[in-house]
């Protein structure tokens, strides 16, 4: 589809107070359009509200508590609708927010585990109060130009790959070797091969996914997950499956229920600095902002642009409140426990639907809203049946590759270090550190140190007292 960076369509005779107060006719749309595209956001990222609480609701923190899914599900539903009307209300574009992914791994997989999840969504309340900051100073801006484009887009590729492996491992595609085996190969296909029925249903909802994608069906993940929960369902009714995992297909008594919010409100935005290092904290809540930083700014430049609302200097309308309004999602993510909320990509099928306003996302936070009763239904779906989604997601993630100048070898090898030390680790911190070093030592090496900026220099030190923590506190003494 081409981008525009002029109106949709020629302003038409204003309506009824939505027209007026959202502009749709100015903007060359029409309530039609606006419920259409609002429909379509909705439908493309409602995989999240199943994802979300798998990814969170896995993984287990420093003292070995899980959070419950059904009060994730609520947790992520509510901040989904409520942000991303307050986006439509306040900013007036079509764009929608939750819970990021790829943000949502590095809380669960990174952080958790080194304290408790209080501590954990603190420190996301922290990072989104820092943007908010960094909105409002103007310093948002810098920090973005210090940071190559290289780099910024091999930290998505590499969440991107990190993900779908997290989407390998939770199905039971990949496998740990045991340490019995005393193999060199670390990970493994299943338990040797592939075995049982709910692999089945992996490997046809991975299938079925990319042939939908391929197709450019719009839905095509939450499609995927429907039909894989539903084929999981009646294989858990006629055939003698040992065990599913995290979560065991089957219908609730009731799949209507009252929202459950016990997890609202619980964050520790201090606890943190009693469990690791004021360092580590510093580096943890620098790898929520730069990825939430740089996918925000992405996404609203180019869902707008594809809409035809840049200015005449290819500005968006409102940026500032935009952002604000973003950082704030990721304080009310942090706070509802349900990790950093952000703008989404999907965003794009509503404009792809004729969105050109804030309306849009009115009607897709309203059906958000309406998900908050059903959470019953969200919590049936196995992890054979939305695994295919992480795999679906990692490979739109990794599409960004393209963009990377790989003839340029001072950018190209710390953006393949980024992507690769990533899933190769486990770790998203790891990864970006890699790239941030290794982009400073190659250009300093090169004579080109005057060409990296300051903020990079910095980042790049702590980064390296990050990797060698361990001999550090021994050459002081510290162990």
């Amino acid at each position: 589809m081409q981008t525009r960076t002029g109106p949709a369509a020629p302003p038409a005779r204003s309506g009824g107070p939505f027209d007026r107060f959202f502009r749709i006719s100015e903007r060359g749309s029409t309530l039609a359009r606006e419920i259409r595209g609002g429909v379509a956001t909705f439908f493309t990222m409602a995989y999240i509200l199943v994802l979300n609480p798998i990814i969170l609701g896995s993984a287990k923190d420093k003292f070995g508590e899980q959070l419950d899914p059904t009060q994730l599900a609520t947790a992520t539903t509510m901040v989904a609708a409520m942000m991303t009307i307050i986006m439509g209300v306040g900013g007036n574009l079509p764009l929608a927010l939750a819970a990021g992914l790829g943000l949502n791994a590095v809380v669960a997989f990174q952080i958790a585990p080194l304290m408790s999840w209080d501590d954990a969504m603190g420190l996301v309340v922290l990072e989104g109060v820092l943007i908010c900051i960094l909105v409002l100073t103007g310093l948002r801006q810098a920090v973005m130009h210090a940071i190559p484009q290289a780099l910024k887009q091999a930290i998505s590729v590499g969440i991107g790959l990190f993900i779908a492996f997290i989407g390998f491992v939770d199905a039971g595609f990949v496998t740990r070797v045991p340490d019995a085996a005393n193999s060199t190969v670390p990970v493994q296909l299943g338990s040797g091969s592939l075995v049982g029925w709910p692999m089945l249903v992996f490997c046809l909802g991975v299938l079925l996914t990319v042939v939908l994608l391929a197709r450019k069906v719009t839905g095509a993940i939450l499609i995927s997950i429907a039909v894989m929960t539903v084929l999981s369902l009646i294989i858990n009714s006629v055939a003698d499956v040992k065990s599913w995992g995290l979560i065991s297909p089957s219908l609730p008594d009731n799949p209507v229920a009252a929202p459950d919010f016990g997890l609202l409100g619980q964050f520790d935005v201090i606890g943190a600095f009693g469990q690791v290092s004021v360092l580590t904290v510093i580096l943890l809540i620098f790898t929520l902002i730069l990825s939430d930083f740089f996918d925000t700014m992405g996404t609203i430049v180019g869902v707008t642009a594809e809409a035809g609302l840049l200015d005449e200097r290819g500005q968006v309308p409102d940026l500032g409140r935009v952002l604000l309004i973003d950082g704030a999602a990721a304080v009310v993510g942090g706070a509802s426990s349900s990790s950093s909320a952000t703008t989404y990509v999907e965003s794009a099928a509503g404009v792809g639907e004729g969105a050109r306003t804030g309306f849009a996302s009115v009607i897709t936070g309203g059906l958000f809203a309406a998900a908050l009763f059903l959470t019953p239904v969200l919590t049936i779906v196995p992890l054979q049946a939305a695994s295919p989604a992480l795999v679906a997601v990692g490979f739109l993630m990794m599409t960004q590759v393209k963009h990377i100048d790989w003839e340029r070898y001072e950018l190209a090898i710390p953006a393949f270090l980024t992507i690769a030390v990533m899933p190769m680790t486990y770790s998203i911190t790891n990864g970006i550190g890699a790239g941030f070093v290794s982009y400073v030592v190659i250009k300093a090496c090169l004579g080109k140190a005057r060409e990296v900026h300051w903020l990079l220099w910095g980042t790049a030190a702590l980064f390296t007292v990050y990797f060698a923590i361990d001999p550090l506190e021994q050459l002081l003494g510290m162990k």
